[in-house]
Order: C-alpha cells, then sequence, then structure tokens
C-alpha cells in the first residue's frame, strides 16, 4: 500500500494544527474560567460573568489561533474578513455556552456551574476546532 505525500502531509497539518488548538484551547479556559468564577464570586449573573469570560477568552484564542494554529507556511490568518466569521461563530457557541451554565448556576448552584464550565467549553471546543478550521482560517 502506497500512502501518497499530498495526504501525508495534510494528515501532519491536521496533528499539529490539533495540538496547537489544545494548548491555545487550554490557555483560553484557563482565562475564561478564572474570570466567570472570580466575577460571579464578586456577585456578577453567570449570564454577563460568562460573557465577559468568553469575550476575554476569544479576542487571546482568534489572535493565538489565527498566528499560530492555522497559519499557513508561518503567515498568520488574521484580517477583518477572517475576524467577522470568527464572530459569527463565536457568537452561535457563546449562546449556548451562557445558556447551559446560566442553567446549571439556577438550578444547581454557582458552585456547580463552576465545576460545569470547564465541561460545557470542552464540548463545544471540539465543535469549534472543525468551525474554525473550516470557515474561518481557511
Amino acid at each position: 500500500m502506497q500512502v501518497h505525500p499530498d495526504s501525508l502531509s495534510r494528515d501532519m497539518t491536521l496533528f499539529r494544527q490539533g495540538g496547537h488548538f489544545i494548548l491555545v484551547g487550554l490557555l483560553q479556559l484557563a482565562l475564561d474560567w478564572a474570570l466567570f468564577v472570580a466575577l460571579t464570586w464578586l456577585g456578577m449573573g453567570a449570564g454577563p460573568a460568562n460573557l465577559s469570560g468568553r469575550v476575554c477568552g476569544a479576542l487571546l484564542g482568534f489572535w493565538l489561533n489565527g498566528r499560530m494554529t492555522f497559519a499557513a507556511q508561518g503567515k498568520p490568518r488574521l484580517g477583518w474578513r477572517r475576524f467577522a466569521r470568527f464572530l459569527a461563530v463565536w457568537l452561535a457557541l457563546t449562546l449556548i455556552s451562557t445558556v447551559a451554565v446560566t442553567w446549571v448556576a439556577h438550578g444547581l448552584g454557582m458552585q456547580q456551574a463552576w465545576l460545569a464550565k470547564p465541561l460545557v467549553e470542552g464540548v463545544l471546543a471540539v465543535i469549534a476546532f472543525f468551525l474554525w478550521r473550516h470557515l474561518v482560517y481557511r
């Protein structure tokens, strides 16, 4: 069985992108979650606190993913067109995240929402990787 060089290159690119995406995602999650916990601890509602954390995480993630994860031959993939596509996808994912975290906070309490947020964001990250790769940073 012969492996085509283009296939191997695509596989390595996907592997590299996946690894970078995980590292960037962990940084984003740490920032997002820390802000969410701090703001809710200070008395802000779950919805606004989630939105605040996701905005900060998104700005960091857009920049790092465009510069590292999905860069092509060392050239960043940023710009206003990509940011507009990023924003459209991000808004949909943020709506899902905010509804889920708020639902947990109201139903089970804020401490459970603190624990649930990384799980919600982890599930959304899997979806986001493919959306970023095929819609945003193409």
